[in-house]
């Protein structure tokens, strides 16, 4: 009875966990690693083809986005997810693969005219379709056994639409063995959903930390719509559009939710019947799927509003953009609107349309509502970039920018030790994953001193034995190689420009060798560098 640590181990996405049980191997996630690689994975122990069993705690890309791939190189299992949950794997699966022959059609194309070889998707949408005939629906609070020794129960943990931390008993040599995965651990009082739900007892728990060394912002949720609407007010009144980069399942949905308050309460003055534009086809169709869904899914508020025969996610002004014709369509309407479009970054997608359209314009607002990873086209809008380039185009940022702060679907530091502190006896042993490098180590030691719990924030390759509670290895993290100006440059100019970065390091080398020589010498060598900064500076 076996652990191994694979995915989201010191980084964010890619979730993947592999167990061993009576000889039968299953997973728990099998996710698409996004945005910046910090840490070597290690690859799954044993062939796709002897996974019998892959437990998905949600929908998110970053925790089923591998499922397909799993499929395409011989998986034949079953994927366990809730209801709501398989019905968001349909779409975003497909949509997933969908983005994968696109880019491989693409490079291909570039390939072929520079005598390239081909390139190979990780998989295809044949592949997606066969991993979606392998989901399996499960009820929350519903005991399933789903291998020898093997029994799985899925609790509501408030995350997105049909998210659920999972309790695995395991039964090896007459010996029961529990183990609770959080998956990601929802923010509490969040409109559509429920809050995330307690597990009594456990053995062993492991727990994200996405935010294990954060806190939100203090706020009341119902200063959302108020910040909202008077972000819509005052760039309507002056003519321009509002455009939220909005991730399409989960963020667009609690987006439309509170815009229709707005507009029930007429907190807009002077602008009825504004428009709301959602352009982004995967964003449909995830708003389908959480009207469609049963209804016990949603917290009480919602239920409440459904009960009177009203749709919380649709209101008059709402139009919905499927075609790439229906987009282009948007930017051509004159009339003040609001426009949310993926993706939620604004490293892909329809949402860099708009972005040409409205960067430059100062009566418009560009407005996030979520967070903006390091690295990414909306972190560098948000932290004040002046210019950006867009499709060959460099484009001036004259609009507002604005963060609709206290919006989030993770449980920061606070509730995730609430969620933690749920359960009624102390976990033998608690493993932190699915954060950064510093939130891991920084969760796992505030466990131990402040929780007196047992921690440990396990790299990729790392073995636990769950039957003596003992570790079988025990890895260090691997940085993933980054690349570097001299080896990702092939031109005269690359070559120039890495030959400065090189001379930059020498004079960082040189500066640092100053240390115990004379205050004038190294006042001298200082006014030198300053001076040569300040002419250079001045091309």
């Amino acid at each position: 009875m076996k652990i191994t640590f694979l995915g989201a181990t010191h980084e964010v996405t890619g979730s993947c966990t592999f167990l061993e049980v009576n000889g039968h191997h299953f997973l728990v996630d099998c996710g698409m690693e996004q945005g910046v690689d910090v840490f070597e994975n290690e690859p799954i122990p044993v062939p796709p083809s002897e996974i019998e069993t892959v437990l998905v705690t949600h929908a998110h890309i970053d925790h089923s986005g591998k499922l397909p791939w799993l499929y395409k190189n011989g998986f034949r299992g079953s994927v366990y997810a809730t209801e709501a949950c398989c019905n968001l794997l349909r779409i975003m699966l497909r949509d997933s693969a969908h983005i994968q022959e696109f880019e491989a059609e693409w490079r291909n194309r570039k390939a072929q005219r520079s005598g390239q070889p081909e390139y190979e998707p990780l998989y295809t949408m044949e592949d997606a379709e066969g991993v979606i005939r392998k989901l399996v629906p499960v009820s929350y609070h519903k005991r399933v056994p789903v291998l020898d020794g093997v029994d799985i129960c899925y609790t509501d943990i408030g995350h997105l639409l049909g998210s659920g931390s999972i309790e695995v008993w395991m039964t090896e040599d007459g010996v029961e063995k529990k183990m609770v995965f959080s998956g990601d651990i929802g923010n509490h009082d969040r409109p559509i959903l429920r809050d995330p739900q307690p597990t009594a007892e456990a053995d062993y728990v492991m727990i994200e930390s996405t935010y294990g060394d954060r806190y939100h912002e203090p706020h009341d949720t119902k200063q959302d719509a108020v910040q909202l609407a008077n972000v819509i007010q005052r760039t309507l009144d002056r003519g321009g559009n509002v455009v939220i980069p909005s991730f399409a399942v989960g963020r667009t949905q609690e987006l439309l939710y509170c815009i229709r308050s707005i507009k029930e309460n007429h907190m807009v003055e002077g602008h009825d019947g504004f428009k709301v534009y959602v352009d982004s086809p995967l964003a449909n169709e995830a708003t389908s799927v959480f009207m469609q869904s049963d209804y016990d899914y949603f917290d009480e508020e919602m239920q409440a509003i459904l009960d009177s025969g009203r749709n919380p996610l649709i209101f008059p002004g709402l139009e919905v953009s499927i075609t790439s014709d229906d987009s282009k369509a948007i930017n051509f309407d004159p009339q003040p609107k609001v426009i949310l479009s993926a993706s939620g970054m604004c490293e892909a997608g329809r949402i860099r349309h708009h972005l040409k359209h409205n960067l430059w314009r100062k009566e418009s607002t560009i407005l996030f509502a979520g967070y903006q990873a390091v690295g990414t086209l909306g972190r560098s809008i948000y932290e004040g970039t002046k210019k950006v380039k867009l499709f060959g185009e460099e484009i001036e940022v004259n609009a507002e920018i604005c963060y609709l702060a206290g919006i989030s679907g993770h449980a920061d530091k606070n509730g995730l030790l609430k969620w933690i502190r749920s359960f009624e006896k102390k976990p033998q042993m608690v493993f932190v994953n699915h954060g950064e490098d510093s939130s891991c180590m920084n969760f796992a030691e505030c466990l131990e001193k402040e929780e007196g719990l047992k921690a440990f924030a396990p790299y990729s390759g790392t073995i636990f034995n769950l039957l003596t509670g003992e570790f079988e290895k025990v890895t260090e993290g691997i940085p993933v190689p980054k690349k570097t100006a001299a080896s990702s440059v092939s031109t005269a100019a690359g070559r120039a420009y890495a030959s400065l970065l090189e001379a930059a390091r020498r004079v960082q080398s040189v500066a640092a060798a100053t240390e115990g020589m004379s205050n004038k010498d190294i006042e001298k060598f200082t006014k030198e560098l300053e001076a040569l900064c300040a002419k250079w500076q001045q091309k």
